[in-house]
């Protein structure tokens, strides 16, 4: 193997910064009492966010089989 220079992969951080933004938004619904965010709001939010992360990950794939 090669030591070449290491290439930030973005797909790891921007899957965590998501998934970190969805459990607060879930923990500020429970703590409030109310409803932090309606489901109508919510459950396209999920969906673009989890198609963000998707496609992050599939244009960073040959990225990641390098840094293997």
């Amino acid at each position: 193997m090669s030591e070449g220079r290491r290439r930030f992969d973005p797909a790891g951080p921007v899957t965590g910064i998501f998934f970190l933004a969805l459990a607060g938004i879930f923990l500020a619904d429970g703590l409030s009492g109310g409803d932090a965010v309606e489901a109508a709001v919510m459950v396209p939010v999920v969906l673009i966010g989890l198609g963000v992360v998707g496609t992050v990950r599939v244009l960073t794939r040959s990225r990641r089989r390098r840094l293997r």
